[in-house]
Parts: C-alpha cells; sequence; structure tokens
C-alpha cells in the first residue's frame, strides 16, 4: 500500500486544484451533480440502516451510521465528482500557489455548490419522498430528530461545527490523494469521514439533503434550511481552507516558483547572412 509524503501530496493537491478550474462548465456541474448525489445516498444508508434500532442501541446506531457514510466520498474520489468541501481545500491551495485567480476560486465553488445542491435535492426528493424511503414509520422520525438538531443549532454553533466538519473531510481529500492504489484510497478517506460523522459536526452538502427531504415531508422550512446554510457553509470553508489548506502550504511549500509553470523562452532566430 503505497503513499506519498505530505510534500508530494501538497504538490498533487495543487495540481488537482489547478485542473478543478479548468474544467469546462458543463463537466464541473455533471460532476458536482455526481458529487451531492453520492453524499445523499451515503446519508440516505446511514437512516435506512440505523432507524429501526432501539434507543438503547443509540451508540451502537452512531457508530453504524458513521461506518456507513464514506460511501459518499469514496464514490466521488474515486468514482468522479466535484464535492464543494474538498474544493474548499485543492482549490484554495492551487491558489496559493498562484496557479489559478482568485476569480476562477468563487466560480468554482459556486458552480459546484448549485450542482451538489442539485444532486443532493435530487436524491431527497424522488428516492426519500417519491419513493418514501425517508417518510415512513421510524426512517421519517430518525429524518426529523437529524434536521432538527442541526437547525437547532445557533449560527455560531453551526459555524464551528462547520470548521470541525471540514478539517476532517478535508484531510481525508488529502490523504486519498496520497494513497497509490485504491485500497489505501479508501482506508484514508474513510476513517477522518467517520469521525466526522460519528462526532456530529455539520457538512453543507450533507445537510443538502438531510434538511430539504425533511421540508419535502413537511417539516420545517426553506428559510430555517437558508439559516443554517450560511454558518454551515462558511464554517466548512474556513476548516477546509485555513486548517488543511493554508496550514500545510505554510509547513511544506518549498518556494512559490516550484508551483508556478516556467515561462517557455522562445529561441532567436539568427537573421541570414547577405
Amino acid at each position: 500500500m503505497g503513499f506519498s509524503k505530505p510534500e508530494k501530496i501538497m504538490e498533487i493537491t495543487v495540481e488537482n486544484g489547478h485542473k478543478k478550474v479548468n474544467y469546462s462548465p458543463v463537466k464541473t456541474m455533471i460532476l458536482g451533480f455526481e458529487a451531492g448525489a453520492f453524499i445523499a445516498l451515503g446519508y440516505l444508508l446511514a437512516i435506512r440502516v440505523t432507524a429501526t434500532l432501539s434507543p438503547e442501541l443509540e451508540g451502537l446506531g452512531s457508530l453504524i451510521s458513521a461506518s456507513v457514510f464514506p460511501i459518499g466520498l469514496i464514490l466521488t474520489l474515486l468514482a468522479g465528482g466535484e464535492l464543494l468541501t474538498g474544493n474548499m481545500m485543492a482549490v484554495p491551495l492551487a491558489r496559493m500557489a498562484k496557479k489559478i485567480s482568485t476569480g476562477q476560486l468563487f466560480n468554482n465553488w459556486f458552480l459546484v455548490t448549485i450542482s451538489n445542491f442539485v444532486g443532493a435535492v435530487f436524491v431527497a426528493y424522488f428516492f426519500g419522498h417519491l419513493v418514501g424511503l425517508t417518510e415512513t414509520g421510524l426512517y421519517l422520525e430518525k429524518l426529523i430528530s437529524i434536521a432538527d438538531h442541526k437547525l437547532e443549532a445557533s449560527f455560531l454553533q453551526a459555524f464551528i461545527s462547520g470548521i470541525g466538519c471540514n478539517w476532517l473531510v478535508a484531510a481525508a481529500v488529502w490523504l486519498s490523494y496520497g494513497a497509490d492504489d485504491m485500497s489505501g484510497k479508501i482506508a484514508g478517506i474513510w476513517f477522518p469521514t467517520m469521525a466526522f460523522v460519528a462526532i456530529g459536526f455539520q457538512h453543507v452538502v450533507a445537510n443538502m439533503f438531510v434538511i430539504p427531504a425533511a421540508i419535502f415531508a413537511g417539516h420545517f422550512s426553506w428559510l430555517a434550511y437558508i439559516d443554517n446554510f450560511i454558518p454551515v457553509f462558511l464554517g466548512n470553508a474556513v476548516g477546509g481552507t485555513v486548517f488543511i489548506a493554508m496550514a500545510y502550504w505554510n509547513a511544506y511549500k518549498k518556494s512559490e516558483t516550484d508551483y508556478v509553470e516556467p515561462k517557455v523562452v522562445q529561441p532567436i532566430a539568427k537573421s541570414r547572412a547577405r
């Protein structure tokens, strides 16, 4: 199970961030939709396998939920997807290396946010609402309990929770970039992702599924969702950009010129002798 050292992982991450902002808008939106749907499916799986457990097994249920949720990030990183929380680490790192502009960074975040939301809400509406996978019996109770817990957090609590979440998720993405084979990537993704779910931190894309699913079931409101979205988005951005990208950039960078593409010098043609 080969892996790269942190210095090499940073180079890989910078290059990945550079590639991401140069995808066409259509490609970004398609991959963003896939990532949003994958995260939502992971959350749907977690609800389906834990909702029927008795209250006495709540601790075990949290562990099981945290153990199955990472399938969403595994699919995103290995099958292909553009996930906002991962891009909140990789794209800023490319900006710090001066390989992209600030405008490209925010354009990427905007497109991925929209497409992640569409993918997550697609799963919430068609599988959760129309099929009824989150709207019957204990499954609905579990869904409402999760959404209510997220929405009851104050702005500051949601913001700080978002920092903790993406500190771990961005670390999972970082580890996946450093692994040389699929089994290593899965292990690198699984453990940090499991940790953030078990702790209960808030993930902006996961919330794009669970809160709208509860809204489709007739509970809460879109205004309440927006009040949650803003602090969690900002917290996730700080967690990925500051606590992983900026921290490792300052710890492991050699020279900014190492990450800037060299200019090609054109040879001067000799004039023909007359």
